[in-house]
């Protein structure tokens, strides 16, 4: 039987090994049920069926060893890039997610030779396509898996980098106000001095950095969910956003029981960015209003201010990464880089909440956060 036709009857076969090995990768696949485990693997062995089936040349075969040639299993190539990026998602180092392959093609060749009754060179003519067609799977897997490595260290050094501002502009500011309202002489002095050139330094280091990662930002923000009162967390947000900001009194209002199973660091980021936005784009510093409501099975928050409203043709993208508002493109003051509310949806979606956003002249501009009480 040739090689194609085997796999197409022994998929079912083939992909319960696959599950078998796959399952024996801990601890990433602990967690993973059949399907998780199976990912990929019969849309990778019957694109590759295909792609043996299809007729190719000698020069051809050059070409395609040399990864040069055409692309003629374009099922394949999706397959095969898909799998790296989920395997990516749920935990599998690189090397793991290279055993796979490693092991579907012993597997298959294994039991292809178990059912041959004698040699003919159409047989290693088969073997030479499948390999061909693993290996092509393969590498748009490991280009998949490396890309989203790649993603989630430009999107963690980007948040890292764009929270840094909030407590850097805390450190700016109450050393300004301290060396206003205080004498200072000598050594105390020089030491606020130092303070205050080492925050403007640390922000050009800061400003630096998210322009490197301005265009490579990924997702799948990593969450680590505890018991914790989320009133508790807003009080802390609104204290530290006034710290940079003197002018700002927030009002925070609360109704029913705020308590839940969420990140705290998470929602803390969520906060500073939300209170931060409010601030910076609000008519008046003392009109923002923060209210926390809690039901059932979830808890509200919203971020209220009066201002320039939010034209309609940009609310679609608000939350996309590197979108500036128009105030910030025309070269306005900003400590936005547009990432701000692309971290505030980020960490919605990583707790199973969802926001939505809301903003006119009259009303006002009001973002919206629902937040199961266990992520």
């Amino acid at each position: 039987m040739r090689l194609s036709e085997f796999i197409r009857q022994h998929a079912d076969h083939i992909v319960e090994e696959w599950e078998q090995f796959a399952r024996t990768i801990t601890p990433a696949a602990d967690t993973l049920d059949q399907a998780a485990l199976r990912d990929h693997a019969r849309a990778i062995l019957l694109a590759a069926a295909r792609d043996m089936d299809t007729a190719q040349t000698a020069s051809e075969q050059i070409a395609k060893a040399k990864g040069e040639g055409p692309e003629k299993t374009p099922s394949l190539d999706e397959a095969g890039a898909s799998h790296g990026e989920l395997r990516h998602t749920v935990g599998f180092d690189l090397v793991q997610m290279t055993s796979e392959f490693r092991h579907l093609r012993a597997c298959v060749i294994r039991l292809w030779v178990g059912t041959l009754q004698s040699p003919d060179m159409a047989y290693f003519q088969d073997m030479i396509r499948f390999n061909e067609a693993i290996d092509e799977a393969l590498a748009e897997s490991t280009a998949a898996y490396a890309e989203q490595v790649n993603r989630s260290r430009d999107i963690f050094l980007a948040i890292l980098g764009h929270d840094l501002r909030a407590p850097l502009q805390a450190v700016s500011m109450s050393t300004e106000l301290l060396m206003r309202k205080t004498t200072l002489e000598g050594d105390a002095l020089t030491c606020a001095l130092n303070i205050k050139h080492g925050a403007r330094h640390m922000a050009a280091m800061v400003s630096d950095l998210l322009e490197l990662v301005r265009s490579r930002l990924g997702k799948s923000l990593p969450i680590e969910p505890a018991p914790m009162d989320l009133a508790d967390t807003v009080r802390a947000a609104i204290a530290e956003a006034c710290a940079g900001n003197p002018e700002c009194d927030p009002t925070l209002k609360i109704d029913g029981d705020t308590r839940g199973v969420w990140d705290a660091g998470r929602l803390d980021q969520l906060l500073q960015n939300l209170i931060g936005n409010a601030l910076q784009h609000g008519s008046n510093p003392r009109e923002v209003i923060v209210t926390l409501r809690g039901e059932n099975d979830a808890v509200h928050l919203s971020v209220h201010n009066y201002g320039e409203p939010i034209p309609d043709e940009a609310i679609g993208t608000i939350f996309d990464p590197l979108v500036r508002s128009a105030d910030e493109e025309l070269g306005q003051p900003s400590t936005s880089l547009g990432l701000g509310l692309f971290i505030v949806k980020e960490v919605v979606t990583a707790h199973g909440g969802t926001i939505e956003v809301s903003s006119s002249e009259n009303e006002g501009t009001l973002f919206s956060v629902m937040l199961p009480r266990k992520s």
